[in-house]
C-alpha cells in the first residue's frame, strides 16, 4: 500500500485525502493543532497534529517519515510575510528534510504570476509576483523544484463554506472596482482535490501545472451572473481595492497543460457551480466566508 503525507488538512487538502484514502492509499492528514486533527476524527484517513514549521517535531513523527509522497497543502490563514515565511517555506524546507518522501507536491497560487493587462498566462509564461508574500510562495515552488517536485498553483479557492464574492453579494458590501474588467481566476475545492490526486496518481514529470476552472471571468461579469440568478441588483462601483495581500493583478490562467493529461473540472465556471453545488449557495446564505480569490 504506497503512503501519502499531507500536510495541511484544511479546505483543500481534507478533499485530497478522502480521495486518496478511498482509491486505497495509506493517507496522513496534518494539521497544527490537536483540536484540528480531533475534528477529522471520523474521517477515512489518519490525522495528526504537528507543527511543520518545528523541524525537531517533524523529525520525532516517526509516522511521518519515508512516505511515498508528500503534498504540502498548507495555509497560512491571515498572517503576513513572517508566517508565510514559516509555514510555506520554512515548512516545505522541513517537510524534505525531516520526512524523506519519495516526492513531493508543493500546493503553490496563481498570484504569483504578476502580470497586469488581462493577458493569458500558462506555466511557461513568467512568475514575478507583486507582492511580498506571493515572493515567498516562489522562493518555496524553487525549493520543491530543486528536489525534483511538482509545484500545483491554484487559482482562488471556493466551495461550500468559503465563497467571498458570493458572500460580500449577499451582505451587500460588494463592490463592482472601476469597470469590473479585472479577471478573476477560480477553482473549486473538489476540483482543486481532483487535481491533486491526478498530479499524484500516475506520477508526471517534475514541473509546474496551473489548476484553475475553464473560464476566468471578470469581476463585472462574475456579478452580473450573481443579479440574475439571485434577482437582485448589481452591487454598486467603487475604486480598486489596492490592499490585497496578494497584490493587484489582472491576468487570465490557463489549465491547458493539466488538460492535456486527462484532468478536467467538475464545474468548469463560477456559473455551472452556483447551477450544479447546491451546498454553495446555502452555506454563503448561513453566513459562512473564506479568502478573496487572488
Amino acid at each position: 500500500m504506497k503512503r501519502i503525507v499531507i500536510l495541511g488538512c484544511g479546505f483543500v487538502g481534507k478533499r485530497a485525502a478522502r480521495l486518496f484514502a478511498e482509491a486505497g492509499w495509506d493517507a496522513t492528514g496534518v494539521t497544527r493543532s490537536p483540536e484540528s486533527a480531533a475534528r477529522l476524527a471520523g474521517e477515512t484517513y489518519r490525522a495528526v497534529a504537528c507543527d511543520i514549521a518545528d523541524a525537531e517535531k517533524l523529525s520525532a513523527a516517526k509516522e511521518l517519515q519515508g512516505a511515498d509522497v508528500v503534498i504540502s497543502a498548507v495555509s497560512s490563514g491571515r498572517g503576513g510575510v513572517e508566517v508565510y515565511r514559516e509555514v510555506y517555506l520554512q515548512g516545505l524546507e522541513n517537510a524534505i528534510t525531516r520526512l524523506h518522501p519519495g516526492s513531493v507536491v508543493f500546493v503553490s497560487s496563481t498570484s504569483v504570476y504578476g502580470q497586469n493587462d488581462g493577458s493569458w498566462v500558462s506555466e511557461e509564461s513568467p512568475a514575478e509576483p507583486v507582492s511580498p508574500t506571493s515572493r515567498i510562495l516562489r522562493e518555496a515552488e524553487e525549493v520543491a523544484l530543486g528536489h525534483g517536485g511538482v509545484v500545483a498553483r491554484l487559482a482562488g479557492i471556493y466551495g461550500p463554506g468559503r465563497s467571498v464574492l458570493l458572500r460580500k453579494f449577499l451582505e451587500g458590501s460588494a463592490v463592482i472596482e472601476g469597470e469590473g474588467i479585472r479577471h478573476i481566476n477560480q477553482i473549486h475545492a473538489d476540483d482543486a482535490a481532483a487535481a491533486l490526486f491526478r498530479l499524484v496518481e500516475r506520477p508526471l514529470p517534475p514541473g509546474i501545472y496551473n489548476v484553475v476552472d475553464d473560464r476566468p471571468v471578470t469581476q463585472l461579469e462574475c456579478y452580473t451572473w450573481l443579479a440574475a440568478k439571485l434577482a437582485q441588483p448589481l452591487p454598486p462601483r467603487g475604486p480598486i481595492d489596492t490592499t490585497r495581500k496578494r497584490g493587484v493583478t489582472d491576468k487570465r490562467v490557463s489549465n491547458g497543460k493539466l488538460r492535456s493529461l486527462g484532468w478536467a473540472p467538475r464545474y468548469p465556471s463560477y456559473r455551472e457551480a452556483l447551477d450544479l453545488d447546491a451546498e454553495l449557495l446555502a452555506a454563503a446564505r448561513a453566513g459562512e466566508s473564506g479568502d478573496a480569490p487572488p
